[in-house]
């Protein structure tokens, strides 16, 4: 069996994380529209992005779309 050495002090790279949605780069106010059909999908990411950026998001069925705004 061969022995394995331990190294210390090695940096571990920093994840590579791409988000779907543009809600780091929105300023309160802004908006952006997603169709209807990804409702359930847009309203899970609003809700992480909300408990990792500290933002407060509101969204709103227009017709076809789901409309979401950064309100805080």
């Amino acid at each position: 069996m061969e022995i394995l050495e331990i190294e210390k002090g090695s940096v571990l790279p920093k994840p590579r994380m791409v988000y779907a949605y543009p809600h780091e780069e929105m300023e309160v106010g802004d908006s952006f529209t997603v169709p209807v059909s990804a409702r359930a999908k847009v309203l899970n990411a609003n809700y992480r992005a909300s408990k990792r950026l500290g933002y407060r998001f509101s969204s709103k069925a227009e017709g076809e779309v789901l409309r979401v705004w950064r309100v805080a």
